[in-house]
Formats: C-alpha cells, sequence, structure tokens
C-alpha cells in the first residue's frame, strides 16, 4: 500500500457516511503495491505460489504429431465418402516412446498406440475395435473416420516461444502439470508475503487455557490465520495482545517490521474503548470508516511504517476488521482478501456469482451490500435454490458451517420476494 493512500482518502472525502464495498474494494486495489522480490522454487514446490514472470515454452507441446487412442494409422487423403477401404497391414507396432515407424507407403498402415509418433506419410488414426483384420489386410467400413481424425499434431497444445503461463498466475494443479510438460523443474515466483496476525484485549483466552468469569476463547485469530494460509501467506502468529498500550505498540511495532501486512479485529469501531484504533493512528497513517455493507461495518486501512532498521521496505500495509467471528469473515474475504491477492502479486480475483432462487423473502433497504449465510442445493428439476440460513448474527459462526454459500443482496437491491433469483457466491474457492 503506498504511503499516501490517495485513493482512499479521496473515497473517505467523497463518502463521509457509510461507503460502498465496490469502491472501497477498488480503492484499496489502487493503494496497494505488488511484492516484487522473487524466487526460484522446485516445480514440486510451486503450487499455490504466484508466478513473477510470462512462462514461455521451450518446445512445441505435444513434440511431435502423435495418436490420440489405440489403432491403425493411414494416409487420410485415400478415404472417399460412401466408400470402403481396404489396407495392407504393416507388420509393426509402433508404441509410445519409441521411434516412428518407417514411412508407409500408398494403401499401407500400421499399428499404432496411444502417444506413439505419427509415422511419416499417416495423418488419420481409426479405432482398433472399429475395424476388420483379415490376414495382413484392414477393411475399413465406409464413412468410420475422417481425415486427420484421433490425431494430435505437433504444438496444438503450445508453440515454442509462445507464452505459456502469465505473470500473477497463482500456480494450481493444471498450471502445475503444464510446466512439467515444458520440461520446466524450477518456477521463478514472488516471495510468499508474510502477514502479522493478531488480536487485543484482555478478555480473550488462548484455546486450552481454563475458562475465567468474563473471558471468551480467541476465534478470530483462528480463522484469519486459516484464510490468510489458504490464500498462501505465511503467517507470523504474535497471539494475544492485552489490552495494554505498551504491550500493543510493541506488537505493531514487530509487525511493521517484520510483516508486509498486518490484519487485526476489534478495536476499530468510533466506540471502542481499547487503545488500539489510537495506537494505529498515531504510529501510521490509517483510515477509519463504515463500510455500506452486513455484516461487518467498522473497518480501518492504512500503513505503518517498517521502522529504523527496515528503511529500505517499503511500509507494512494494515487492515483492521471488525470484532464479531461472521463480520470478521465476510469483510477478509469480501475486501481484504482481493487487496492481498494483490500484494502478494497473483491477479485479485472475487469469485463470479450464480444464480439461485432464494426459497424465502428477504427484507433489504438499498443503500448498503448484504450478505446472507444460505444453503445452496440443486432441485430435482435442476434449478439451484438458495435457502437463507435461520441465524443470520454477525456473532454466530457455527452458520458459517451449515452454509455452503453467500447470498448477496447488492448495494441499491430492494426487498426479495421468495422465488426471486439471487446471486450467490459458494464457498467453495472463496473459503
Amino acid at each position: 500500500m503506498t504511503s499516501t493512500d490517495r485513493p482512499l482518502q479521496a473515497l473517505l472525502a467523497a463518502h463521509p457516511a457509510d461507503l460502498p464495498v465496490p469502491a472501497v474494494r477498488e480503492a484499496l486495489l489502487q493503494c496497494v503495491q505488488p511484492l516484487t522480490e522473487r524466487e526460484q522454487v522446485p516445480l514440486a514446490q510451486a503450487l499455490g505460489r504466484v508466478l513473477a514472470e510470462d512462462v514461455v515454452s521451450p518446445v512445441d507441446v505435444p513434440p511431435h504429431d502423435n495418436a490420440a487412442m489405440d489403432g491403425y494409422a493411414f494416409a487420410g487423403a485415400s478415404l472417399r465418402p460412401g466408400e470402403a477401404l481396404r489396407l495392407r497391414v504393416v507388420p509393426h507396432t509402433v508404441l509410445a516412446g519409441g521411434p516412428a515407424a518407417a514411412r508407409l507407403g500408398a494403401g499401407e498402415c500400421v499399428r499404432i498406440m496411444t502417444g506413439a509418433v505419427m509415422p511419416e506419410g499417416a495423418d488419420t488414426v481409426v479405432p482398433h475395435e472399429r475395424v476388420q483384420i483379415e490376414g495382413s489386410t484392414l477393411h475399413l467400413p465406409a464413412d468410420t473416420v475422417a481425415p486427420g481424425s484421433h490425431r494430435r499434431c505437433r504444438g496444438e497444445d503450445l508453440r515454442a516461444g509462445h507464452s505459456a503461463l502469465p505473470t500473477g498466475l497463482t500456480i494450481g494443479p493444471a498450471a502445475l502439470g503444464l510446466l512439467a510438460s515444458l520440461g520446466l523443474d524450477r518456477v521463478p515466483v514472488v516471495r510468499r508475503m508474510r502477514v502479522a496476525c493478531l488480536s487485543t484485549g484482555n478478555e480473550l483466552l488462548e484455546p486450552g487455557a481454563p475458562a475465567r468469569p468474563g473471558a471468551i476463547y480467541d476465534s478470530n485469530r483462528h480463522t484469519l490465520r486459516a484464510l490468510l494460509t489458504r490464500l498462501g501467506a505465511e503467517v507470523i502468529d504474535l497471539g494475544v495482545v492485552p489490552d495494554e498500550p505498551a504491550a500493543i505498540e510493541a506488537a505493531f511495532r514487530r509487525a511493521a517490521r517484520e510483516a508486509d501486512a498486518i490484519l487485526t479485529s476489534g478495536g476499530v469501531g468510533a466506540g471502542d474503548a481499547d487503545h488500539t484504533r489510537q495506537l494505529m493512528q498515531r504510529l501510521g497513517q490509517v483510515a477509519f470508516c463504515h463500510l455500506a455493507m452486513r455484516p461487518g461495518r467498522p473497518f480501518a486501512a492504512g500503513v505503518l511504517p517498517a521502522g529504523d532498521t527496515a528503511a529500505a521496505r517499503a511500509p507494512t500495509c494494515l487492515f483492521g476488521l471488525p470484532g464479531n467471528p461472521v463480520a470478521a469473515m465476510v469483510s477478509f474475504l469480501m475486501i481484504v482478501r482481493p487487496a492481498l491477492q494483490r500484494l502478494m502479486g497473483a491477479t485479485p480475483q472475487v469469485p463470479l456469482p450464480v444464480p439461485a432462487h432464494c426459497t424465502a423473502a428477504l427484507k433489504k433497504r438499498p443503500g448498503r451490500t448484504e450478505y446472507l449465510r444460505a444453503l445452496v442445493q440443486r432441485q430435482a428439476d435442476g434449478r439451484l435454490t438458495a435457502t437463507p440460513a435461520e441465524h443470520q448474527g454477525s456473532g454466530v459462526l457455527r452458520s458459517m458451517l451449515e452454509a455452503n454459500a453467500l447470498i448477496v443482496l447488492a448495494h441499491d437491491q430492494g426487498p426479495v420476494a421468495a422465488g426471486d433469483s439471487v446471486d450467490v457466491l459458494l464457498f467453495d474457492g472463496l473459503l
């Protein structure tokens, strides 16, 4: 994030009241600057990493014309519409991984296996189960295959010298396989993003600690750590920090020295009585605002200087989320996650919504974006339905387990009648 954060400050000035979610998301994307440090990693360790540069194919893929299935290879030019064909079978079988067979003459064919190099003079393969063999003669019924059938052409997947994968791509299983098909054993990637995660408050207990009156177990930090890990970040867990100015300041200063971003929850609302908000303002350039969203209204974003020992480093991004568990999760997914994707060098992505029929009427007033936990199911007629969870309170974390999607009611949208189509974001690929 830049030290000036002009897009965010301009947004705050234009919207003194609650800020629209899409506008805040876009402002943060403009503020955040991607990491530039890169490294080479072995192919086996590249899953989930972000490509630091375009990958150009050094070879043709496939490297030669080859058979797409087991059968017989021959010249497709000998086929005539409506006419059967007789070919002499060359006494040889072309196997995958071996050299091509000798050039085929006119009226000849050869047995070939899937992946084997097509012999010179052949451009078509007929599956073995679709022909009859009598001695050394192949009988091919009329109109069984077309010329060029069941042949993979050299370079049809990728041509040498052409771009194979773009900068900013998060490497998934398919990309990993493609890199392997190019013969690459090392991959240029952006170094892992480091994110410090902490919770503040005297009321918080670590799981496993004895219960005491007035205290609750800290769940937000563990949820956010898991979301960050899924994103591919290296998490610096600063634990639960007591609500004491010196302790909070020490935690923030350490986070600014060691991390590229800081993630906190709670302590960012206007009425909060703790020291977190005051210290954020004193230590860095942090904007506090209310988002026009439900759940999750209070929000903070800005930067903390890296400190004297890391003067060459860019300022550390800071994101302050609301304290209620569901509000913290939804704010992270809809606002912070795309910004962190940009920071880690990846192409920011918000999952595409899927239409579904809402099974219940929903109250909604224009002027804010609402995210409702819901169970999406496919009905016997093929329609998708979305049933809102019974409990929509921002503190009911259990409802995130009972749901598999979020219903998204847009900023300007009004009430929804039962049976209306709504947009849903499926948790698969989001959480």
